[in-house]
């Protein structure tokens, strides 16, 4: 099988996160009745007229930025012009050719080396209604209808299946960091498509251009681009030649599957609408754009890992946004976040995964969990304490000390009594004595496990250690 270079580039529409929609003040909502959140502009009454949300143009210049576009000054909107049920009024509005960004980039990292992703162009548009087929019949659901997109559109620069994915993981966490959009793949606020083609050598010009549309999660954009590279190799090693067409991929067969062949290209007739007038955009909206960007994903990541936590728990953390914002209102405070970050991601979580509960919504405010570091790092309250606590520290207001008097989870810190238990522990365990003075460091592990399992994990661990190598090395 010949080895031929795969061109990939990437479409994702997302859907911002607006309280009403782009042109009416319908509601900008999902799950609800279907055709409940509509209104005569959703509907393509002959007569209505547009109106511009500016939430959507504000969310747009926001992601413009991250995304590192060129923001273009002086805009329009189009009429894309097509027949389709779920398009009442015969035409889409868009910005076919004065996007709102253009010229931008995402920087991906591939097993350790650095590439930028480059965008052609990010525009704004309005969605169509959703189209549900059953046996003979279509059935439309017009809430959809009006809520504000925006589509991005990379160079075909994209050169594999794991750079694609890369990609979309890179741009879902920079708009959901900045509340553009809640990215909900499974919910249809975020739908890729991707162009696929294939050649032999860099010099070559494009092969034949395939779309893959409406892939329903980042895996499957990897497996239907791996698919779709795998199909036209097989054509193209067989001397076969084939259209440019329209493909799905389907969940079932694990494959794509032909959707329609492109025999010309389309024309939809566009041209500015004419019943919005031109945008510009000024220096000072841009600038207030700017103030509303939170600290991004990359930019956290390196203020954990100054602040003493690794890389790994760091990384964790940016993938649950609830925790990474909450340790966020600590940053200035004088704790160990080692520790910090431990707690979070270790009994805490599971405390919030169990009680299906936000850490919002939890006694544990920020002086409390200040508190409760403290106590973990200086060993008054050890990971069995904890484990004994949690429940309480998580739903009452009383203090963390006031819950340890309360519980009596007090640690053993008499010097004297631990003292006893690690001569003991050290009596009883001869061989694994002489295997710590003959240099293997499991023995010292052993023996400080026999010291906690004879406390019942009650005594202070870091005095309970010093006192053991003091022990053994006397």
């Amino acid at each position: 099988m010949t080895n031929y270079i795969p061109t990939i580039g990437v479409e994702v529409h997302v859907e911002l996160k607006t309280k009403t929609k782009i042109f009416s003040n319908s509601i900008n909502g999902y799950g609800q009745m279907a055709n409940s959140l509509t209104n005569v502009v959703d509907l393509g009454y002959p007569g209505t007229l547009p109106t511009v949300n500016e939430e959507v143009l504000n969310l747009a210049m926001k992601a413009a930025i991250v995304l590192n576009c060129k923001i273009r000054r002086q805009m329009h909107f189009d009429r894309k012009n097509y027949f389709y049920p779920d398009n009442p009024k015969n035409f889409q509005i868009t910005q076919a050719r004065t996007p709102i960004g253009y010229d931008g980039y995402v920087e991906i990292d591939v097993n350790g080396t650095k590439k930028k992703i480059y965008i052609e162009e990010m525009h704004i548009e309005e969605d169509t209604c959703k189209s549900t087929h059953r046996q003979d019949k279509t059935l439309l659901d017009f809430n959809r209808a009006g809520v504000p997109l925006i589509e991005i559109v990379t160079k075909p620069c994209i050169e594999s299946s794991e750079e694609a994915k890369k990609y979309l993981e890179k741009l879902k966490e920079l708009l959901y960091y900045c509340d553009i959009s809640d990215c909900k793949m499974e919910e249809g606020s975020m739908r890729a498509d991707a162009n696929v083609s294939l050649r032999k050598n860099e010099t070559d010009p494009l092969g034949t251009k395939v779309e893959i549309k409406n892939i329903g999660s980042i895996s499957n954009v990897g497996v239907s681009i791996e698919k779709e590279i795998l199909r036209q190799t097989k054509l193209l090693d067989n001397g076969e030649k084939f259209k440019e067409q329209t493909r799905r991929y389907d969940d079932k067969l694990g494959d794509t599957v032909l959707m329609r062949v492109k025999e010309t290209g389309n024309d939809y007739r566009y041209f500015p609408e004419p019943d919005i007038p031109f945008i510009y955009v000024t220096d000072d909206m841009i600038e207030q754009v700017k103030k509303t960007i939170p600290m991004l994903p990359e930019e956290r990541i390196n203020k954990y890992i100054e602040k003493g936590i690794s890389e790994i728990n760091a990384v964790k953390l940016i993938q649950n946004r609830s925790l990474s914002d909450y340790i966020n209102e600590c940053l200035e405070e004088n704790i160990n976040f080692k520790v910090g970050a431990n707690l979070l991601l270790g009994d805490i979580s599971a405390y919030l995964n169990k009680e299906e509960k936000n850490i919002k919504d939890t006694a544990l405010h920020k002086t409390r969990f200040i508190e409760l570091v403290n106590l973990v790092s200086d060993g008054t309250i050890t990971s069995k304490n904890l484990k004994d606590i949690l429940q309480t520290v998580m739903e009452k207001e009383e203090s963390i000390k006031e819950i340890i008097a309360t519980t009596g989870v007090q640690n053993i810190t008499d010097d004297s009594m631990i003292k006893e238990v690690v001569k003991k522990i050290i009596l009883e365990n001869p061989q694994s004595v002489n295997d710590y003075k003959e240099g293997h460091d499991r023995a010292i592990k052993y023996l400080m496990g026999q010291v906690m399992k004879e406390t019942k994990g009650a005594v202070n661990p870091k005095m309970a250690m010093d006192i053991l190598i003091n022990e053994l090395n006397s």
